[in-house]
């Protein structure tokens, strides 16, 4: 019986798992259309600021008592890694590559996520599993290198930065759902960067919103709402429900979900290529949903 909830418990992660990397997908296409008439500092910092005033009614509505200041280094990882770190760096990289080409990169997210999850929530994957993990990821770098990557740019950089950051901020949040829940996790840590990031913002501002185009406002709202705010809450669950390193790598799917995103958004072109590497790292999440992981 016990085998048998570990199981549904499992599966009922990755299902959470699978519609945070849905709004997830969307993340780099809405970017992209955002800095298109904003700043990427305001991109990247401004969509905090949007989901705290959201987090901020629905902690107090539901009376959600503040976390102990035990926990406030956490909640900072949290912050540099998934508030801060990918937000802004994700957003500057998006001023000179294509959201298909970021997409690539930041299918190495999996393998940094089952990193940082060792690291800090303490679980010890199984060698097979590092083994499906790494061929999904080759896989993912074998795809840019085909696509014609070849030299780093400042774009690289920062989306492999941007990959790092989320990756611990991921595997801490994670940890602490543990404790507070999936969404509560977010929302305090958006309201904890809120002092620091508001002055930053708001010298950003656009000068005459009215010039900026519907479609750069949609896209800086769609990743205030839902990249910064809703996709947290089932994201943080299903980490929490299925462990860090197994659900994490559901995310190898994101790359090609942004990449049929970016086609349908932007008119970015979708390869044969895409479709077969694709088709591999669909295996490679199959293969290791099946591989042993011991928790925490």
């Amino acid at each position: 019986m016990a085998i048998r909830s570990q199981s549904q418990k499992e599966l009922a992660g990755f299902v959470y798992g699978l519609v945070g990397v849905l709004v997830f997908s969307l993340t780099l296409p809405a970017t992209r259309i955002a800095v298109s008439g904003f700043d990427p500092v305001f991109v990247g910092l401004g969509r905090a600021i949007v989901a705290a005033g959201l987090s901020l009614i629905l902690l107090v509505t539901t009376r959600q008592t503040i976390p102990p200041l035990r926990f406030l280094p956490q909640f900072c990882i949290v912050v540099a890694g998934v508030v801060v770190g990918f937000p802004l760096l994700s957003a500057i990289a998006m001023q000179d590559a294509p959201a298909s080409y970021g997409a690539v990169i930041t299918g190495l997210l999996p393998l940094s996520t089952a990193l940082c999850g060792v690291w800090r929530a303490g679980e010890r994957p199984s060698i097979p599993f590092w083994i499906f993990a790494g061929l999904g990821s080759a896989l993912v770098i074998g795809f840019a290198l085909v696509s014609g990557g070849g030299s780093l740019r400042l774009a690289d950089l920062a989306l492999l930065g941007a990959v790092a950051a989320a990756g611990l901020g991921y595997a801490e949040g994670a940890v602490l759902s543990r404790t507070f829940g999936s969404w509560q996790v977010i929302c305090w840590a958006l309201l904890l960067s809120t002092p620091m990031l508001l002055p930053i913002v708001l010298q950003h501002v656009p000068a005459h919103v009215s010039s900026i185009s519907p479609g750069a406002l949609l896209g800086f709202l769609y990743v205030s709402v839902f990249s910064m705010f809703l996709g947290f809450f089932a994201w943080y669950q299903g980490l929490y429900l299925g462990g860090v390193a197994r659900v994490g790598q559901v995310q190898l799917l994101q790359p090609f979900l942004t990449i049929v995103a970016s086609t349908l958004l932007l008119g970015e072109h979708l390869t044969i290529t895409t479709v077969i590497f694709a088709a591999g790292v669909i295996i490679c999440v199959a293969l290791g949903k099946r591989t042993h992981i011991k928790a925490a």
